[in-house]
């Protein structure tokens, strides 16, 4: 069920009229409902898949709980007491056991996720290399396997560092793996944080149904008036790249700089929009990137839930491990002290990368995307210091609002670099793209009227060029700490439907309304 059809529009109305009219008890069995009609709604056959992720989930967390029990009742219920040896040996015993456990689960779900989303994939380039001809199959890939899968996951590690305690209700942990709001397209939520709010009972409140149908309807400008309009020259020219060179290809990927920030964006505010509506506040996940003044802030400030994912469950744990101590040691030896500290750091980047570009398909492109993106941080973190010594050395002012801009477009440079790896069809289109830019550029195309021919006329152009100067304009004021939405809600009531409406009527006459289908483009994941 898309988010842009009248269908969910529909569905979402039903759901809140219901949630709030219901005993306040029964208030989170209504969501866990309409999450499984939700999930229903694309197919009967996918439910297993969560289903299987949920229970194996679920009881994994009761047997490191119950292991733990055990531990304590071991420890501490011997007589004569146990000697501090033989305390050892047996949490050595007990931690084994969890780290077992916790091994199968991750390994289960972690291998439905690479079979159904990977295993083609993998087959195809085994063939390619060894010239085999093992069938590729065809697989089913579940609503929202990747955000689901990555949720439970963290819970079950968060159990097994006893982080909290574990849900003992195998219905209301269903509720956290398969709310439906997010289960699209993320964020990623963590247990401690969500649980609390979606078991919660809450009164009908006009105030936070109207912030919520407020931020949905922002999302949809984003969606549906940029990112959409953009999408036409984005299809244009990377689905005829062989055609298009230089001023073109630029164009392109511009466009899909803005298709991809009011894309992603827009979901996220349709989707936290549609979740307030039910009292629930999720984690923020997209925070004004193109602001960003190094690839390492774009990357807290893009789909933050999936970088704090990686950095807390795989970062942390693979620099901090002791092979990765030892590397750092070893380092500072011989190579230095910036060296050493930093050398462990940009070996765990350039891992968390590598997965973060498997995490977004199953295709080289997006492989070299993350490399890419690592590699660049990694690069950064080595030459701090050189960095350092030359702004020294060339009396550049770094703390001045130029030089911020300076860095702002740097990095927005890279950014566009990489999104030829990411929207291109393989990696080979990738490379032929950033050939004809170079080969094939001439400022003449502004004027010739290359860039009537890329899908878009004169007045798509201005439409489109208005509605990012607004967007810009509200990102710039939140960019500078102004709260919008808390300003907007002072306003008087007719000013601030006089917005609203503004919005409401601004979406048909300058977008592209598709109310039977579509989606989002993170949807895909």
């Amino acid at each position: 069920m898309s988010f842009l059809s009248m269908n969910f529009l529909l569905f979402l109305a039903v759901a809140i009229l219901g949630y709030y009219v219901i005993p306040k008890r029964l208030q989170w069995v209504w969501l866990l409902l309409f999450s499984y009609i939700f999930y229903l709604a694309s197919g009967t056959t996918a439910v297993v898949f969560i289903l299987a992720t949920t229970v194996t989930t679920f009881l994994a967390g009761l047997i490191l709980e119950y292991l733990d029990g055990r531990m304590d009742r071991e420890l501490n219920g011997q007589t004569p007491p146990l000697t501090p040896e033989q305390k050892k040996a047996v949490k050595a015993r007990y931690k084994r056991n969890k780290k077992w456990i916790a091994a199968a689960v991750l390994l289960i779900n972690f291998g439905i996720l690479a079979v159904l989303k990977y295993r083609n994939f993998a087959v195809g380039n085994v063939n390619q290399l060894f010239g085999t001809d093992f069938a590729l199959g065809k697989l089913i890939l579940p609503l929202g396997i990747s955000f689901y899968t990555f949720q439970s996951m963290g819970y079950l590690i968060d159990v097994y560092r006893g982080k909290y305690a574990p849900d003992h209700n195998l219905f209301r942990f269903a509720l956290f793996v398969s709310f439906f709001p997010q289960i699209l397209q993320g964020p990623i939520g963590r247990y401690d944080r969500l649980a609390s709010q979606l078991f919660s009972q809450r009164k009908f409140s006009l105030e936070r149904v109207e912030r919520g149908l407020q931020l949905m309807l922002w999302g949809y400008f984003k969606k549906i008036v940029i990112a959409d309009r953009a999408a036409v020259v984005v299809n244009e020219v990377f689905g005829n790249y062989e055609a298009y060179t230089g001023i073109a290809v630029i164009m392109g990927i511009l466009c899909y700089s803005i298709q991809l920030y009011g894309d992603f964006s827009g979901g996220m505010d349709v989707v936290m929009g549609a979740a307030e509506c039910f009292g629930i506040s999720l984690d923020q996940n997209f925070k004004r990137p193109y602001f960003a003044r190094s690839i390492s802030d774009f990357w807290h400030r893009w789909h933050i839930t999936l970088g704090t994912w990686m950095k807390d469950y795989v970062f942390y744990p693979f620099s901090l491990s002791k092979g990765m101590n030892r590397f750092s040691k070893y380092c500072k030896k011989n190579l230095g002290r910036h060296a050493g500290r930093v050398l462990p750091v940009c070996i765990a980047n350039l891992l968390v990368f590598f997965l973060v570009g498997v995490w977004h398909g199953p295709a080289w492109k997006y492989i070299v995307y993350g490399l890419y993106n690592g590699i660049i941080i990694a690069a950064g973190n080595l030459a701090a210091p050189l960095y350092q010594k030359a702004a020294l050395a060339l009396h550049i002012p770094t703390e001045s609002k130029a030089w911020g801009l300076v860095q702002i477009a740097r990095t927005f440079l890279l950014v566009n670099i990489s999104w030829y790896f990411d929207m291109a069809q393989d990696l080979k289109a990738a490379f032929i793209m950033m050939k004809n830019t170079v080969t094939g550029f001439s400022f003449s195309a502004l004027t010739d009227g290359t860039l009537m021919r890329l899908g878009l006329d004169k007045k798509d152009y201005l439409a489109l060029i208005l509605a990012c100067g607004v967007l810009f304009t509200v990102s710039l004021l939140q960019e500078n700490q102004m709260e919008i939405r808390c300003s907007l809600a002072k306003k008087p009531l007719a000013a601030r439907w006089g917005i609203y409406l503004m919005l409401l009527f601004a979406i048909p006459l300058l977008g592209q309304i598709n109310l039977t289908g579509g989606g989002f483009i993170y949807a895909q994941f």
